[in-house]
């Protein structure tokens, strides 16, 4: 029987109020921040230039803080084949294709050396990928996850994260959708099952709390 609650939060209190400590040896983990959701011209075109700003922001915290750096990206097949079911269902994943200019990274989000990516054909960064035994040899506990798109690929890797052993913890002004509902709603439903949803200055506090020394 479903509980009648105009209140959502209300709803919620008693049931998903759990929280995930932040652990001993974190990484920041950018969710394929690339060229497709910040050009227009793209069919995935998301209007997420402030999130870009705060990705900015988190990752010269952490290179600054010493913090390990992973990347994601989708890359497909020149026919797609390799995307199986998802793509099929998502056409405009086509802008993947391998040697799409939209595939990139934008100029002031590019890896350095040092930092992992990982090309990834599915939602979530862990599915099909060794991202997992990355960050279990580099000793990992914990994942500051930032990206696109919140509904989509965020969500789904912050799910795995936590299936996986790596508290997550989603930077909120740093994720971005092409709609504020879905954007919100799945924040909301993260924080209250999956992860924690913190802020930047927040997830910036953390980040130098945990600095190399």
């Amino acid at each position: 029987m479903t509980q009648k609650n105009d209140d959502l939060t209300a709803n919620y209190v008693g049931a998903f109020d759990g929280r995930l400590s932040f652990g001993k040896r974190p990484a920041l983990l950018i969710v394929d921040f690339v060229m497709a959701y910040l050009d227009p011209a793209s069919p995935l075109y998301a209007g997420v230039e402030d999130a870009l700003a705060s990705n900015e922001r988190l990752l010269a915290a952490a290179r600054a803080a010493g913090i390990p750096v992973f990347f994601t990206n989708v890359v497909y097949q020149a026919d797609g084949a390799d995307g199986g079911l998802f793509y099929k269902k998502i056409p405009s994943l086509r802008v993947f294709l391998e040697g799409s200019p939209l595939g990139a990274f934008p100029p002031s989000l590019q890896p350095v050396d040092g930092e992992r990516v990982i090309s990834k054909q599915f939602a979530s960064a862990f599915f099909g990928t060794s991202l997992a035994e990355m960050l279990s040899e580099e000793g990992i506990d914990t994942l500051l996850i930032t990206g696109l798109s919140t509904s989509g690929c965020v969500r789904a890797t912050a799910l795995d994260a936590l299936q996986s052993g790596f508290a997550p913890f989603v930077v909120r002004e740093a994720c971005g959708d092409r709609h504020p509902a879905p954007h919100e709603a799945n924040l909301f439903d993260l924080q209250a099952k999956y992860a924690e949803v913190v802020s930047e200055q927040e997830a910036c506090a953390l980040i130098s709390a945990n600095a190399e020394l």
